[in-house]
C-alpha cells in the first residue's frame, strides 16, 4: 500500500485565492465609456496614472463612467483605498496597441479587508474631482473576498492588461 500525503498550512487560505484566477477563470470587462474617452483624447494610456481599487458592487458596463459611479470598498487594514498604482505602460507595434502595467498587491495587516468581487481601473486625475475620473475596465473573481490578516491579493495583469487591435 502506497500513502501519499500532502502538508498544507491550513490556517491560511490565501493560497487558495492564487488559485482563482487558474481554476475559475477571472472574466475581464470594460466599460463602454472608456472607448468614449479615449477616441476623444481624453485618455492617454502612456501618461495619465491609472490605479485600482477593490468594490462590492456590481459594476454596470453601460451605466458606469467614473469612479464615483462605483462604489469602493472602506479602505483599511492594509487596504488603502483607490492608491493601487499599475505603473501602466502604453506602446504600439505593427497596428496593435497594448497596455501593460505592474501588478498590484494589497497585504492585510491588523485585521481583515473585503468583502470585494470586482476589481477596477481608472484614470486619477490627482488634480481633478473624483467625478471626473474615468472608469476603463473591471475583472470579476466570480464571488466576494475577504483578505484575512497576513493575507495578500494580487492584481496579476499576466502579459498585458489589453490589447487595442
Amino acid at each position: 500500500m502506497i500513502v501519499i500525503s500532502f502538508d498544507f498550512d491550513l490556517s491560511s487560505w490565501a493560497w487558495i485565492l492564487s488559485l482563482l484566477p487558474i481554476i475559475f477563470g477571472v472574466t475581464y470587462n470594460k466599460f463602454e465609456a472608456f472607448v468614449g474617452f479615449l477616441g476623444l483624447a481624453q485618455i492617454d494610456l502612456n501618461v495619465d496614472t491609472i490605479q485600482a481599487y477593490l468594490t462590492n458592487a456590481a459594476p454596470s458596463t453601460s451605466a458606469d463612467s467614473f469612479k464615483t459611479d462605483l462604489q469602493e470598498i472602506t479602505g483599511q487594514n492594509g487596504y488603502p483605498g483607490g492608491l493601487g498604482d499599475i505603473t501602466n505602460l502604453y506602446s504600439e507595434a505593427a497596428g496593435v496597441g497594448t497596455l501593460t502595467a505592474t501588478d498590484v498587491v494589497w497585504t492585510a495587516s491588523g485585521g481583515a479587508f473585503g468583502p470585494f468581487r470586482y476589481v477596477p481601473i481608472f484614470v486619477n486625475y490627482a488634480a481633478s474631482s473624483p467625478a471626473s475620473e474615468p472608469l476603463i475596465a473591471w475583472w470579476d473573481y466570480g464571488s466576494s473576498i475577504s483578505i484575512n490578516d497576513g493575507e495578500s491579493f494580487t492584481l496579476d495583469f499576466g502579459a498585458s492588461v489589453f490589447t487595442i487591435t
